[in-house]
C-alpha cells in the first residue's frame, strides 16, 4: 500500500532535473554588450562579418569574453561598460553605415547551459530599466489621406473613360459626419454613365444622385466598414513599422502592441540610450519611385555608377547608395510616393520565366495610371525604389522595366526568396501610414529596476519562510514535506516561465508570491484530510490513502474555478493584467503537480511498504493519540 511504481519516481526525478538546468540561468546577471545587425531588412550579418569585426577588436585590445550569432544579429559580450563603449566605437567605424551598433546587455549563463537552449527570464520595464511611449496614431490625418486617394482615383476614372463632367469637389456631410464626393454634371446622359461606372469600379463608395441650382450631381460617400477598415490598417501599418524600427536597436523582447482602436504601446526594457530610441521611433519615413538616371551611366550592371562613388552628383540627378553601397544616380523628379502602394507579397516567377524570386506589387488606381504612363515611356530603362528617412535615404532595389505595367507589376530579380520577403515588408511597412504623437512617457533607471527585483526576491523568500515555519510547527513532518513540495513548485514555475522565454514584471513577481500562498492551500487540504481520517479510526496507511484521494476532488474544484479567472485576465487584460495572468495560470498547473504528486512520492517514500506504522507526524491529532500501545482503536476513537 502507498507505493509508487519506478515510472512514476522516474517523472518527478526528471521533472526536478529539467527544471533544475532551465531555472539555474536566472541565477546569473546580465553583463554589457554590443550587437551589431544589418540597419535594413535586407542587409545582413555572416560569419566573414563577424570574423573581420573579431580582428578589429582584437588589435585594439578589446576581444570579448563572448559571441553569439543568429538571425538577428552578432552579439559581442564584455566584462565591462567601459570596455563596451569603447568596443562600440571600433566596431561602428569598422562596419559603416550600412549596419547599426547598439548597446545591449547579454546574460553571463555558461556555455553548457547554452547549449540546451537554457536561458533566463526576459524582464519587463519595471524590473529591468527602460523606456515606455504611448503613441496616438492621427486617425483623422489618416481618413484624410484614404479620403484624397478616393476623390483622385474618381478624378482619375472619368477621365480614363472620357465621362465629362464640370466640378468634383470635396465637402463636410452634415447628415453622417465626415466628408463626401460631389461630382457634378451638365448632361444627364454623362451622370448616367458616370453613376454605372463608379458603381462597378469603386464598390467600397456609397453612390446617390441629387439635382439643385440647375445641374445634376452625384454624392459619393464611403463605406463606414471601409472607413473602419482604413483605419485598422493604418494603425497596423504603424505598429509593424515601429517593430522594424526598435529592432534597430538591438534590445531583446521589445513590446509594439495596440492599445485600444488608436493608441499604440512601446516598452524598450534594457535601452541604455533612451534619447536615441526616441529618435528611431519617432522618424518619418516614406517610400519614393523615381528613374533612374541612365545617361550618365558608364554601362550597364549594378556598378553603372561607380564613378561617381567619391564624386558629387550631376546637377539633374541625386545621388543615394543601395544596399550594398553602391551609388546609385536618381532623377530628382518622384514618380509615385509610398502611400500609392496598396499591397507588396513575395512570390515566384512562372516556370517559364525561369522561376525566380519576385514581389507582387499593387498600387493604387491613380498610383496605377502613373506608373503604365511611365513605364510605357521607359521601357528597357531602371527604376529605383528609394526609402527615404529623416537623416538618411537608401536606394532598395533598382530593376530594369521590362514592360509596361499599370496598378499591378512585379520587381523581378531578387537574389532569394528571402531578399523578396524582406523588400515585400519594406515596401508594405517602410512608412508610417499616419502620423502618431507621444502622449505618454515614462523612463526606468536600470537602478530602480533593480531595487524592485531586490524587493520582488525578498517578498517572495519572505512569503516562503513564513509558510514554512507555520507548516512545520502545525503538521510536523508532513508540514516539511509540504514545504519541499512548494519548493518544487516554485522550481517548476521559474522553469517554465524561463523554457517559454516569457517576460517578468513586478505584477509577475507578485503572481509568484500568489502563487506560493494558494499552493500551500492544497497541501493544507490533503494534511487536514489524513487527520479526518485518524481521528475515525483508520489506519495510518489506510489514512493516507483516502486523505489523499478524497482532497484531490477538492483541489482540482478550487484550482480549476481559479484558473477560469485566470484564463479571463489573459484574454481580455493587457500590460501589466497579462503579465500577472501568465504566471497565475502556469502557477496553478504546477501547484497541483507539486502538491498531490510530488509530496505524496515522498510520503511514499517515508511510510509506503511498511507493514505497520504506530504514528503518524501530522501534529496534535496524529494517529497514536486515539489508538493504544497495540495499534487498536480506543473507545473514544471507535466512538
Amino acid at each position: 500500500m502507498n507505493k509508487y511504481p519506478m515510472w512514476k519516481y522516474a517523472i518527478i526525478a526528471i521533472a526536478l532535473v529539467v527544471s533544475l538546468l532551465y531555472a539555474a540561468p536566472n541565477m546569473f546577471q546580465e553583463v554589457p554588450a554590443i550587437q551589431v545587425s544589418g540597419a535594413r531588412a535586407t542587409v545582413k550579418v555572416d560569419a566573414t562579418l563577424k570574423s573581420t569585426i573579431e580582428d578589429a577588436l582584437k588589435a585594439a585590445n578589446l576581444a570579448p569574453d563572448d559571441t553569439e550569432m543568429d538571425e538577428q544579429g552578432i552579439r559581442f559580450r564584455f566584462r565591462d561598460g567601459d570596455t563596451q563603449l569603447k568596443a562600440r566605437d571600433v566596431v561602428q567605424s569598422k562596419v559603416g553605415p550600412n549596419y547599426v551598433v547598439a548597446l545591449t546587455l547579454m546574460p553571463s549563463t555558461p556555455h553548457v547551459m547554452q547549449v540546451v537552449g537554457a536561458k533566463p527570464m526576459s524582464l519587463g520595464l519595471d524590473l529591468r530599466g527602460g523606456v515606455h511611449y504611448l503613441m496616438q496614431v492621427d486617425l483623422k490625418a489618416a481618413a484624410n489621406k484614404f479620403f484624397e486617394r478616393y476623390q483622385s482615383d474618381v478624378r482619375g476614372l472619368l477621365r480614363d473613360k472620357k465621362v465629362r463632367y464640370s466640378g468634383i469637389s470635396r465637402e463636410p456631410d452634415r447628415q453622417r459626419g465626415g466628408d463626401q464626393i460631389i461630382v457634378r454634371f451638365t448632361e444627364p446622359e454623362q451622370r448616367a454613365a458616370a453613376m454605372k461606372l463608379l458603381s462597378s469600379e469603386m464598390p467600397d463608395l456609397v453612390l446617390r444622385e441629387q439635382e439643385g441650382n440647375g445641374e445634376s450631381s452625384i454624392v459619393a460617400t464611403v463605406k463606414p466598414e471601409v472607413v473602419k477598415k482604413d483605419s485598422d490598417l493604418a494603425v497596423q501599418q504603424n505598429i509593424q513599422t515601429l517593430r522594424n524600427r526598435v529592432n534597430e536597436l538591438g534590445i531583446a523582447e521589445p513590446i509594439v502592441q495596440q492599445q485600444g482602436p488608436d493608441r499604440i504601446v512601446v516598452e524598450l526594457a534594457g535601452c541604455l540610450d533612451p534619447a536615441r530610441c526616441k529618435d528611431i521611433i519617432g522618424r518619418t519615413a516614406t517610400l519614393e519611385v523615381r528613374l533612374v538616371a541612365e545617361e550618365y551611366a558608364a554601362g550597364p550592371g549594378q556598378d553603372a555608377f561607380s564613378q561617381y562613388k567619391d564624386q558629387p552628383a550631376p546637377l539633374s540627378a541625386d545621388k543615394f547608395l543601395d544596399q550594398e553601397g553602391r551609388p546609385v544616380l536618381l532623377k530628382k523628379q518622384v514618380v509615385i510616393t509610398g502611400d500609392r502602394i496598396k499591397d507588396a507579397q513575395p512570390g515566384f516567377d512562372s516556370p517559364e520565366r525561369g522561376g525566380g524570386a519576385v514581389v507582387s506589387m499593387k498600387l493604387d488606381d491613380s498610383g496605377g495610371r502613373i506608373m503604365r504612363t511611365t513605364t510605357r515611356e521607359n521601357i528597357k530603362k531602371r527604376m529605383g525604389m528609394l526609402l527615404v528617412e529623416k537623416t538618411s535615404a537608401t536606394v532598395l532595389t533598382w530593376p530594369v522595366i521590362q514592360e509596361e505595367f499599370g496598378n499591378q507589376f512585379q520587381i523581378s530579380g531578387m537574389p532569394s526568396a528571402q531578399e523578396a520577403k524582406n523588400l515585400a515588408l519594406l515596401l508594405r511597412a517602410g512608412a508610417l501610414a499616419a502620423p502618431m504623437d507621444i502622449i505618454e512617457e515614462r523612463t526606468v533607471g536600470p537602478s530602480l529596476g533593480k531595487e524592485n527585483i531586490d524587493k520582488g526576491i525578498h517578498a517572495v523568500l519572505g512569503g516562503f519562510l513564513a509558510i514554512s515555519v507555520f507548516m512545520i510547527a502545525y503538521y510536523a513532518l508532513f508540514g516539511l514535506i509540504s514545504v519541499i513540495s512548494l519548493g518544487a513548485n516554485l522550481l517548476f514555475l521559474v522553469a517554465l516561465l524561463s523554457m517559454m522565454q516569457a517576460t517578468l514584471t513586478l505584477p509577475g513577481i507578485a503572481a509568484v508570491a500568489l502563487t506560493l500562498g494558494m499552493a500551500i492551500d492544497a497541501n493544507v487540504l490533503i494534511n487536514e484530510r489524513v487527520r479526518e481520517e485518524v481521528r475515525s479510526g483508520m489506519t495510518p496507511q489506510m489514512a493516507i490513502q483516502a486523505g489523499y484521494e478524497r482532497a484531490f476532488g477538492t483541489i482540482l474544484d478550487s484550482n480549476v474555478t481559479t484558473l477560469i479567472v485566470g484564463l479571463m485576465l489573459l484574454a481580455f487584460g493587457s500590460g501589466p493584467v497579462r503579465g500577472f495572468a501568465v504566471v497565475h495560470c502556469l502557477g496553478i498547473l504546477t501547484s497541483i503537480f507539486s502538491a498531490v504528486v510530488v509530496s505524496r512520492g515522498i510520503v511514499n517514500l517515508i511510510y509506503g511498504g511498511r507493514k505497520k506504522i504506530v504514528k503518524l507526524s501530522i501534529g496534535d491529532t496524529s494517529w497514536h493519540k486515539t489508538h493504544d500501545k497495540d495499534g487498536n482503536p480506543t473507545k473514544k476513537a471507535v466512538a
